[in-house]
């Protein structure tokens, strides 16, 4: 199906404000779209279940994410927001991972196996997204909890991925300047 209505490069915020396609807020929404893409190729090719379904855990948050950032604060519309008990629940999501993790004192490569690598490239792709949020709120009024909500994310991302190359066996490759 289709509208016509975006070929002359505009869109519709959640509610009735059309805007370009590349404003911020919809370059901000859109990279989360991305990231939940990137995610989903993981949770395909995992064969861990465990792993997998934290994941499509992610997913769902990242929906309320999307949702979250392509409606205006004041719209009449009432969309489920990103809050603070989300971004606490990757901070103990978080905190599980590293206490089953060796204590970094270098940077790691991306890389290992094939699930950490998806993962990694997932983590940029949430930094990606956390820097357009952060574009986006210095030109609208988007809700402050998304921007720790995605500092958060990326750091279960990257624990999640050392995670999954020790499940795997494969080692990390230290950096050394």
């Amino acid at each position: 199906m289709y509208t016509r209505r975006g070929d002359k490069g505009e869109t519709s915020l959640f509610g009735s404000r059309r805007v370009a396609k590349d404003d911020l807020r919809v370059e901000a929404y859109g990279t989360i779209d991305e990231l939940n893409t990137v995610i989903g190729v993981v949770v395909a090719a995992s064969k861990n279940r465990s792993l997998a379904a934290q994941l499509v855990e992610i997913q769902k948050l990242l929906f309320i994410a999307g949702g979250d950032a392509a409606t205006e604060l004041s719209s009449l519309h009432k969309v489920p927001r990103i809050s603070s008990a989300d971004t606490l629940l990757l901070e103990r999501m978080t905190d599980k991972l590293a206490g089953e993790l060796p204590r970094l004192s270098n940077f790691v490569l991306p890389g290992g196996g094939q699930t950490g690598a998806m993962l990694q490239l997932a983590r940029s792709v949430c930094r990606r997204a956390e820097r357009r949020v952060v574009s986006a709120s210095k030109a609208e009024n988007l809700n402050p909890e998304l921007l720790p909500f995605f500092n958060r994310l990326s750091s279960y991302l990257f624990d999640l991925s050392r995670w999954a190359n020790k499940l795997e066996g494969k080692k990390e490759k230290i950096w050394k300047g």
